[in-house]
């Protein structure tokens, strides 16, 4: 553990926050993403209900991108932060407007 925590430079934090926030931010990852996959499944046994599909890419709207936006703008890129912001308040929204799209007026 103290071998990781050298490695990892933080401007203005701790290191075992900023590693405690990489750590949950890898956990919502996962887990979207899992939870996505058993809706790609349900999908993949019955393509006529195409609202378990609509959901999974909601779900990935609403927490997979964000949280990759989150760690790789600033890391790849010299995106700003009220550019990192707006990008990843409006994945958010565009995830959140398909799942209502899907529960409240597409097609089930």
């Amino acid at each position: 553990m103290q071998v990781v925590l050298t490695q990892v430079q933080t401007t203005g934090a701790n290191s075992l926050v900023a590693l405690a926030v990489l750590c949950l931010s890898a956990l919502i990852v996962v887990m979207s993403v899992a939870i996505a996959v058993v809706l790609l499944r349900g999908y993949r046994r019955n393509p006529d209900h195409i609202g378990q599909l609509q959901l999974a890419a909601g779900l990935l709207l609403l927490t997979t991108v964000p949280e990759l936006l989150r760690i790789g703008l600033p890391t790849l890129t010299s995106v700003g932060t009220v550019e990192r912001s707006l990008l990843v308040s409006g994945c958010e929204l565009l995830g959140l407007v398909v799942i209502l799209w899907t529960i409240f007026g597409g097609d089930t």
